[in-house]
């Protein structure tokens, strides 16, 4: 027992000081406020196992606000994600994500605010797991350590068009989905420490593109890191550090930038999850911002998010 604890503690304090070297001395953040690992979070750690087929449906409730205190614009979003996977064999995970975003957008207009509301499709994305390596299975534990590698891409089908009363474009984050063709890839592991706990992390970095009326969201990068600890045989109970840097957006195509976009960000993020019997899983969380380093004038407020996943 004082092994497995020691082996934890050192684990868990090396992945601590990864994530702090990876972190830029000046970091920017981005205005898409993704964090965290979806897989995970929606699938959990079993992400290999052979025929299984996972349809999943996530909430989420970001705030933040971003520009000088004269013309500052805040945001609310919430968004309903559908996510379905299907494993091929041991190897191979196949995964669909759609989400469906509500927006509210304060802004002062001639020293009056204003708010702006939409809803509408957001971009769904498509990517692969497909495993590198794995440890050899063991009687009573299964493979205790895997490898994987990530591709995908996030689609542009997103609504990005939406107008006002006046038939102009609303404002760029009021609009449900970005109109860019995002590419993504990464690495994923999983170690088993033991039969009631385990570790399990990624990295992943984002490839943004332009939409049609020249805006680009700055390039991402997300580095991911958990515990899971048994509780019981209903409930789980997690602990993740989740980071996220990013590039200053691109306005429009004479390039210029936004300066009150772009930094880096930390969570600490507590999760609960509840097995409902029925192959029916609940998830809570809530992302925690520990570090900021941001550009210009922003502000991110804690993400909270919860979920049901079911497995057949």
């Amino acid at each position: 027992m004082r092994g497995t604890r020691s082996r934890t503690l050192f684990l868990g304090s090396a992945a601590v000081v990864c994530l702090a070297l990876v972190i830029p001395s000046r970091a920017r953040s981005c205005s898409i406020c993704r964090c965290g690992d979806p897989t995970f979070n929606a699938l959990g750690t079993d992400v290999f196992s052979a025929g299984a087929f996972r349809i999943a449906v996530d909430w989420d409730r970001m705030e933040k606000s971003q520009g000088p205190p004269e013309e500052s614009e805040s945001q609310v979003s919430n968004t309903v994600t559908a996510t379905v996977s299907y494993s091929f064999g041991d190897r191979l995970n196949l995964v669909a994500r759609v989400p469906y975003s509500f927006k509210s957008l304060t802004g002062a207009m001639d020293g009056v605010p204003e708010t702006t509301d939409t809803h509408g499709l957001a971009d769904p994305e498509f990517f692969a797991w497909f495993r590198l390596w794995a440890s050899p299975l063991e009687a009573g534990i299964g493979r205790r350590t895997w490898v994987s590698v990530q591709v995908g891409v996030k689609t542009p089908w997103g609504q990005d068009d939406l107008t006002g009363p006046d038939g102009v474009r609303l404002d760029e984050h009021a609009q449900p989905g970005t109109g860019s063709t995002d590419v993504f890839a990464g690495l994923g592991g999983f170690y088993l420490l033991d039969v009631g706990s385990s570790l399990f992390g990624s990295a992943q970095y984002r490839w943004t593109g332009t939409n049609t009326y020249g805006y680009q969201y700055g390039r991402i990068f997300l580095a991911n890191f958990g515990y899971e600890r048994k509780l019981g045989p209903v409930v789980d109970a997690v602990l993740e550090l989740n980071y996220r840097w990013a590039g200053e957006d691109t306005v429009d195509s004479s390039g210029e930038k936004d300066p009150d976009t772009g930094g880096s960000i930390l969570y600490v993020t507590p999760r609960v999850l509840v097995n409902l019997g029925g192959g029916f899983v609940a998830r809570a969380s809530i992302l925690i911002p520990t570090f900021r380093s941001l550009n210009g004038y922003q502000t991110e407020k804690a993400i909270a998010s919860a979920g049901l996943t079911y497995s057949f």
